[in-house]
């Protein structure tokens, strides 16, 4: 798919995905941010050759200011994308100046990402996330009660759900594959042995394609993304809900959400169980319950003192 690419782009590519172990989502995020980004540079510089290091070395630091402010103001992208293009932009000039020395200087080197308000994620409450588990029904229930069960039970990505192989599975744990294919061991409760035993009495045996897959689609082959997107959303609209708020990655978050409010999971367990490379991805989830916040505060030793003085 990089065939349009020029080759010191491809060649950046192929260096995240085969040392670095990138993952192919995230190589080809970056593919689009770089694509787009030189792009804008060969309209605005009236440049009608191929992209080589010649050009490359010619960008200059306030023709990226430029792309940012383009892509701010006229393709009203957010903070947090343009932050993600800095750090795209960022990374293969480093690439060029470090790794394979072809340009003397690397014109991000004073560039800062934009910064963003970080907000706190969505979830479902208990209540809620107990009726979109009573909801399911139909021809595959029991395949799509596992696949919500482990949803909220593991705070699984959608791309850690569909890989999931049967040989993954061990007794009460699972390994899955994360970010940049790092795998970590994932311990399942009883809730998610039942679903998935449940799930297994009925899964297909006969002609399916893909016979490591755990979940299997209705054409007999692995689960596909959009498929699982679709059924959360079918039954997030099943149960109640808005299904333009709620995807299988506010899933993920419910689960993070309920571990930490209900099961007291401090912070660094919460960042193993996820996966998160930095804690303060996780720690955005030490704010989403204002309950556990008063309760802190109601705990203050001097939480009664006026009171008790006025009582008096």
């Amino acid at each position: 798919m990089y065939e349009d690419a020029p080759q010191v782009l491809k060649n950046f590519l192929t260096q995240k995905l085969t040392i670095e172990g990138k993952s192919p989502n995230t190589v080809k995020e970056y593919y689009y941010d770089l694509r787009g980004f030189l792009g804008y540079l060969k309209e605005i510089k009236d440049f009608d050759g191929e992209v080589d290091i010649d050009f490359i070395k010619g960008i200059e630091l306030n023709d990226i200011y430029e792309y940012l402010m383009y892509i701010s103001n006229e393709k009203k992208n957010g903070a947090r994308t343009r932050s993600r293009r800095v750090s795209s932009i960022k990374s293969f000039f480093k690439y060029l100046h470090i790794k394979v020395k072809l340009i003397d200087s690397n014109p991000t080197e004073a560039l800062d990402p934009p910064k963003f308000i970080s907000t706190v994620p969505r979830y479902l409450e208990l209540d809620e996330s107990k009726r979109l588990l009573s909801c399911v029904d139909g021809r595959h229930k029991e395949r799509d009660f596992a696949i919500l069960t482990l949803f909220l039970n593991c705070g699984l990505r959608l791309s850690e759900l569909v890989g999931i192989n049967l040989a993954d599975i061990k007794k009460d744990s699972m390994v899955v594959k994360g970010k940049g294919n790092k795998e970590r061991t994932i311990y399942l409760n009883d809730a998610c042995l039942s679903a998935i035993s449940n799930y297994l009495a009925v899964r297909p045996k006969l002609n399916v394609k893909d016979e490591k897959a755990l979940f299997i689609s209705g054409q007999n082959k692995r689960i596909y993304y959009k498929t699982v997107q679709h059924l959360v959303k079918k039954y997030i609209a099943a149960a109640g809900l808005d299904p333009t708020k709620y995807s299988t990655h506010k899933l993920r978050h419910t689960a993070a959400t309920l571990m930490y409010k209900y099961g007291k999971v401090d912070v660094r367990t919460l960042q193993t169980i996820l996966g998160h490379e930095q804690l303060s991805t996780t720690q955005i989830y030490t704010r989403v319950s204002n309950d556990q916040v008063k309760e802190a505060v109601d705990k203050n030793p001097l939480a009664s003192f006026g009171k008790e003085q006025k009582d008096q």
